[in-house]
């Protein structure tokens, strides 16, 4: 059973899943110019219009990937991709010490960037702007988002499915 070719990598590594692969490098590849074109020193308004556009195709990108490669494709990018991934293992439910503190690291930041453009204006002056510490605090949302654990993740999803359900595990159940 080894040794036999699974149906999914047959079907998935046809021209259409290697469309679909090309077709997904050069949405990440537009996506990482934008800094690139920062750099030359192109007007804000030109790297403002070029952002909304690069979003723009980034999004018909992804239904035309979607299109091409299908559920099997998908799967099968998924699994190359997560053989050069290392495994970790899940952990069970988090304590509240370390759901408290993921919370902090998560809303923090988040909410700190969006109340910034606000600071700015009301208070010019008032926040230094050097981008060491709005890299700071985005690498602390990325860390609270793994410290808050994979149940997190589930959490999340749940907001946009409308069947969704709460279902509380605990011990602690109010009847």
């Amino acid at each position: 059973m080894a040794d036999m070719p699974s149906a999914l990598g047959q079907a998935g590594r046809g021209w259409r899943f290697k469309c679909g692969v090309a077709l997904l490098v050069l949405a990440i590849a537009l996506v990482l110019a934008i800094p690139l074109l920062a750099a030359f020193g192109l007007p804000p308004a030109t790297l403002a219009a070029i952002t909304g556009a690069v979003f723009i195709i980034n999004k018909l990108l992804l239904i035309l990937i979607i299109a091409l490669v299908g559920k099997a494709g998908f799967q099968e990018l998924k699994n190359i991709l997560a053989s050069y991934v290392p495994h970790v293992k899940k952990v069970g439910p988090i304590g509240p010490v370390r759901h408290a503190t993921g919370l902090a690291m998560f809303w923090i930041p988040l909410t700190w960037s969006v109340l910034e453009p606000y600071i700015d204006y009301f208070w010019p002056g008032l926040r230094p702007n050097k981008w060491a510490y709005q890299l700071g605090g985005d690498l602390i949302f990325v860390a609270g988002i793994f410290v808050l654990g994979g149940n997190f993740w589930e959490k999340v999803q749940a907001l946009f499915i409308r069947t969704a359900r709460v279902v509380d595990t605990s011990s602690h159940r109010i009847e």
